[in-house]
């Protein structure tokens, strides 16, 4: 069963970093990929970034790839994202994803599995 937990979201000031978490305590897929989304108010979920299990292969988001960092904790079956420099139109619910097989995936439809997301909101 895959069950994703994420947590770390918040309030935060602009310039200010966050660094979230998501669980993948299930562990079903021993090959897969984990993707961090986001959505915003009235905006449709966007790819953030995408970590391949096993191995290290990451991909970004290109206007994202500056400020934030991606890695996971394969003890711990924990991925991070890491936000830096936050931005005010960093603010959204953010969602991890995971779907079976090794490569670089980066879009929503191809993740059948989700966690129910952490708000950030980012403040002036």
């Amino acid at each position: 069963q895959v069950d994703l937990v994420e947590s770390g979201g918040g309030l935060v000031q602009t310039g200010g970093s966050l660094r979230l978490s998501c669980v993948d305590s299930g562990r079903t897929f021993v090959v897969s990929a984990i993707g961090w989304f986001r959505q915003a108010p009235g905006k449709e979920r966007e790819f953030v970034a995408a970590i391949a299990w096993p191995g290290e292969n990451s991909v970004y988001a290109d206007s994202l790839k500056r400020r934030f960092t991606i890695s996971k904790d394969n003890a711990k079956n924990t991925v991070y994202l890491q936000m830096n420099s936050l931005e005010l139109e960093d603010t959204a619910i953010y969602y991890c994803a995971t779907r079976p097989g090794y490569g670089m995936y980066t879009g929503v439809s191809e993740y059948p599995y989700w966690g129910q997301g952490t708000q950030v909101t980012v403040s002036s």
